[in-house]
């Protein structure tokens, strides 16, 4: 039986249909915000996974280009991998709803997010956010917290809930903010340099916002929600455990009070050595659990240690950043590289400017066609000193790269300021904590070194949190390093200029944020970022007035828009040729911009000339040097242009009665002709005795030098 139930978010109907589809899923739901639709499945494994020490959730965001009336792109007519956008949703709604599940449930649980229609002004994305969390409350999966998720922008000082896409064009805020009905459990933001006060206003407008949608999933999860399992919870035995503690304690806390890092590594290996022989013979076959008690004890000595003794592992300061560097330079043959160090934790940005038919092409479910900034990152096994396979970029480092790329992408100069494609790779060559914000930090760095004119430079800085068990005493740390990330309960990332937030990613492992946390995080996160860019400004302080010489120089010209298919000719036969024969590499724009792009000045001359040739208009009353291509019994065709064409009469090629045509010229002589006519038909016609001199005038002319 097929269930519906409506409300009001900013003035749209977010409607519910539970029961109509999918009849063999735990729970199947069509969710609709105006004319956008996706269908959301939440199902559970039976059974837990044996021999696992973590929750196996997996999230898939599925786009369908028959959503908004695409036939996809290339050879193979259907979807292949998640695009990058895919990618990013699905971790977007794995982040808030992951810490609201049962500790100790290891069943496999499957969301499945399938975009099925598409109205641009009410994305999917948020739309499956929430559709996922109402699908897990109805399903019989134990998973009883809603979370609601909205998107903020702002236009004139002023909040917008869900922006349509051109409210999305003015405003210079893209927030996502998801809550439960008591806190803020993830944010994710992309803004134009956006300060503290505002940022922190619109986190908790969002929050507001929430409540209502949450109020919606609570009445659909009363009226329509399944009596929820009893889940078998992985527990370890308590004898076994308490024991294990009992011997372990001041082995692990001796080991996990040394400050430095790889000291304590050691002693950490060492400690667990000794615990597992002691173990090994008595216990054998719970090793795993051993192993398991003696991280969660690792966790409680950390988390102790900065709750009650209000220290860090590695002795700084709650506020305090690690040690930077910063290196420009570096490779010889790059367009620009930047080298940025904090504590052990170090990026390389290499930075490539291409013409601008490099863009990327986008076959998405957006209006975005194509992107001439681009941000990719990379985190090979070897930045945390281990051994695994090389493989393609996964969710996370797609998911780091694209934070990054967010944290730039306001400041990168316009397609007039700055007509290239930009490429920056982030390569992490050692990693403890936050490499995402080092490359926004070493990135910056190789703009400003391959010359790009951003507007400002841009830091970012990761936040860390620790609470007590009850969520009644919290620290925020700055500058988390990788131990305070593993065993904290925040990942706060914020990344800007001197002047505001240009991005925000907030990932939890509690049920959520507090309102002080995130105000205090903020601020703090705004002392770092000014620290670091200070010692960014002391390596590099704004843009290299030239760019590297291996680097394409670009010129523009603007024609005709009417021209542009004179410059391309049949089947793109001209362009093809000039670019043949010159070496460049042409972008045309409908507004009839050219850009022509060469490391070459001598080639980019002569295309513009071609370019400028094709696409003049002939003149009557002007002279021009052309070429004759074909001669007849009344007079002689010339190419003053090209693909532009006259005829010389024989009454007009000289100044004496010309019998025969080919007594003057000869096709393929160059001959300086003039316009004399262009008649209604655009038919040319030329002269050749009156761009010449008369013979007296050239023989008074000799006279008169030598005279001299």
């Amino acid at each position: 039986m097929s269930h519906i139930l409506e409300t009001t978010v900013a003035g749209r109907t977010l409607k519910v249909e539970y029961g109509k589809v999918g009849e063999l899923s735990d729970c199947a739901i069509l969710v609709s915000y105006g004319e956008t639709v996706v269908l959301i499945n939440a199902n559970a494994s039976k059974q837990p996974r044996e021999g696992i020490d973590f929750f196996p959730l997996s999230v898939e965001y599925e786009e369908r280009l028959y959503a908004v009336g695409k036939i996809p792109g290339g050879f193979i007519k259907r979807e292949g991998r998640p695009s990058e956008k895919a990618i990013l949703n699905a971790r977007a709604i794995d982040r808030p709803l992951r810490p609201l599940f049962p500790d100790g449930y290891r069943n496999d649980v499957q969301i499945v997010c399938t975009v099925l229609s598409v109205e641009q002004d009410n994305q999917p994305d948020i739309l499956a956010m929430n559709g996922a969390s109402l699908a897990l409350c109805l399903s019989s999966i134990p998973f009883t917290t809603p979370v609601a998720t909205v998107a903020v922008g702002l236009i004139d000082g002023k909040f917008i809930l869900n922006p349509t896409v051109q409210q999305g064009q003015e405003s210079n805020l893209n927030l996502t903010v998801c809550a439960t009905k008591d806190r803020v459990i993830m944010i994710e933001a992309g803004c134009d340099e956006i300060d503290e006060e505002t940022m922190y206003n619109a986190i908790m407008y969002a929050f507001d916002e929430c409540q209502n949608i949450i109020a919606f999933q609570e009445e659909a999860m009363a009226k329509f929600g399944k009596e929820k399992v009893t889940p078998e919870l992985y527990k370890i035995d308590e004898t076994i455990e308490k024991e294990v503690i009992d011997f372990s304690h001041d082995i692990i806390k001796e080991a996990m009070y040394i400050t430095e890092k790889d000291l304590r590594n050691a002693a950490v290996d060492k400690a667990k050595e000794t615990i597992m022989n002691h173990f090994s013979e008595k216990y054998p076959e719970n090793l795993k659990d051993i192993g398991e008690i003696i991280y969660n004890l690792q966790k409680s000595t950390v988390r102790n240690m900065i709750l009650r003794d209000k220290r860090r592992p590695d002795g700084r300061d709650f506020h305090q950043v690690r040690p930077i560097s910063c290196e420009v330079a570096l490779l010889p043959r790059t367009h620009g590289t930047g080298l940025f160090t904090r504590g052990l934790t170090q990026v390389m940005t290499v930075a490539t400017i291409g013409p601008l038919g490099d863009v990327q092409i986008l076959d998405g479910l957006g209006e975005e066609e194509f992107k001439k900034y681009m941000h990719h990152y990379n985190f090979p096994s070897y930045s945390v000193g281990e051994v695994k396979p090389m493989r393609g970029p996964g969710r996370r480092e797609i998911g780091h790269g694209a934070l990054a790329e967010k944290a730039l992408e306001p400041l990168i100069p316009s397609e007039t300021e700055f007509p290239y494609t930009i490429r920056l790779v982030s390569e992490v060559l050692s990693s403890n904590g936050s490499t995402s914000q080092a490359s926004v930090c070493a990135s910056t760095l190789a703009l400003l070194d391959a010359g790009v004119p951003i507007k400002r430079p841009a830091a970012g800085i990761a936040m860390g949190l620790v609470t007590s068990e009850d969520l009644t005493e919290e620290e925020v740390l700055t500058d988390i390093q990788g131990i305070e990330d593993f065993f904290g309960d925040m990942d706060f990332k914020v990344a800007g200029t001197e002047k505001g937030i240009t991005a925000i990613q907030v990932d939890t492992k509690i049920a959520g944020l507090s309102k002080e946390c995130i105000k205090t995080s903020l601020a703090d996160a705004r002392k770092a970022r000014m620290h670091i860019l200070e010692k960014m400004n002391a390596c590099i302080a704004e843009p290299r007035k030239e760019l590297s010489p291996y680097a394409p120089r670009v010129y523009t010209m603007t024609i005709d828009p009417d021209k542009i298919r004179d410059v391309i000719g049949a089947g793109g036969k001209t362009i093809n040729k000039i670019i043949a024969e010159t070496g460049v590499k042409i972008d045309i724009k409908e507004d009839g911009t050219i850009y022509v792009m060469s490391n070459d000045s001598v080639g980019a001359d002569r295309a513009l000339k071609i370019i400028d040739d094709l696409t003049r208009e002939v003149k009557a009353g002007e002279i021009y040097l052309g070429k004759v291509t074909r001669t007849t019994n009344f007079g002689a065709f010339v190419e003053i242009l090209p693909g532009k064409e006259g005829l010389v009469h024989i009454s007009k090629l000289d100044f004496t009665r010309v019998n025969k045509v080919e007594d003057v010229v000869s096709v393929g002589d160059e001959i300086l002709v003039k316009v004399t006519e262009i008649d209604e038909q655009g038919r040319i016609n030329l002269s050749r005795k009156d761009a010449i001199k008369k013979p007296e005038e050239e023989q008074k002319e000799e006279q008169d030098s030598k005279s001299e």
